[in-house]
């Protein structure tokens, strides 16, 4: 094998790599699709918090780890005014 053929080879994994994750993509978002909030959301939070687990048992700087709880705090607000203009239908304004 040449030199010339590795940019190819990692090129190819990577595309694979790539195709994999977005497989796994749409199989999460059918399965969101199909089952109650109530049924993938602790799902899906239980991997959130192994990826927040697992990057603070990495050597981060302060100021990364206060990054990523900025972006919690802003997902959860964003959920939570979702949720609230969810609950008021047109008929109550």
């Amino acid at each position: 094998m040449s030199d010339s053929d590795r940019p190819d080879h990692l090129d190819a994994k990577h595309d694979r790599d790539r195709e994999q994750r977005i497989a796994a993509i749409k199989r999460w978002v059918a399965y969101i699709q199909s089952e109650p909030p109530e049924v993938w959301g602790p799902q899906q939070n239980a991997v959130v918090d192994g990826q927040l687990s697992a990057a603070q048992h990495v050597a981060t700087s302060a100021a990364h780890q206060q990054h990523v709880a900025d972006v919690a705090a802003e997902i959860r607000a964003a959920r939570e005014d979702d949720a609230a203009g969810e609950s008021t239908s047109p008929d109550d304004s």
